[in-house]
């Protein structure tokens, strides 16, 4: 069967990690688009503008198909690819984790560094409380009044949430339909006389 649901964080969390001197403060946050990246990022830049380095990674969307990652001065692969494989691990998406590094005078290596920054991302999702959502498509539905009790009666279905409703000479409704469902809704709510279902 076909999957329709992902795995996320549910919000912001931290870990901590550190290694000869060096601290590794990992923080974790729910994100959906990559304006929300750039906002946390800049938060943290302005929060630890005396770090060295700010390290991250991100995954976007159900289908993880957007990501990203970043050494920050760090040697190639050492930061971003060890903090993105924790995040495959935990199987989440639409999450950004950011790991800021105060060097502490002992240079630790590639492999010390690859195990740095894997360890405080990991202390961060296992401090994370991570949850499961649905995929979901927004449909708006318009209808004539007179087919309100029609109407909702398909929308009585508990994979459906309504998001806005308007009513006047006809109504128009945005929903947010799961899925494995949405076809089936769609179709139910096209026979009814008058009304029209649009993606949006």
């Amino acid at each position: 069967m076909f999957e329709d649901t992902y795995k996320t964080i549910e919000k912001p969390a931290e870990g901590f990690y550190s290694e000869k001197r060096s601290k590794f403060i990992a923080y974790a946050f729910p994100v959906s688009t990559e304006a929300e990246v750039k906002q946390r990022l800049a938060e943290i830049q302005k929060k630890h503008w005396d770090a060295r380095h700010h390290c991250y990674a991100y995954i976007l969307g159900p289908r993880k198909d957007a990501y990203r990652v970043n050494d920050n001065g760090e040697p190639s692969g050492t930061a971003g690819r060890p903090i993105h494989g924790q995040m495959l691990s935990k199987d989440v998406t639409d999450t950004l984790i950011v790991v800021v590094r105060y060097f502490g005078g002992i240079k630790l290596g590639v492999s010390g560094l690859q195990n740095a920054y894997k360890a405080a991302a990991k202390d961060a999702l296992d401090n994370a409380n991570i949850i499961e959502r649905f995929i979901e498509l927004k449909y708006r539905v318009t209808f004539e009044y007179a087919n309100m009790n029609d109407v909702m009666q398909i929308l009585k279905n508990p994979d459906i949430q309504i998001l806005d409703r308007q009513s006047d000479l006809n109504c128009t409704y945005i929903v947010s339909v799961r899925l494995c469902s949405a076809d089936k809704v769609a179709e139910s709510l096209r026979k009814i006389s008058g009304t029209t279902v649009e993606n949006i």
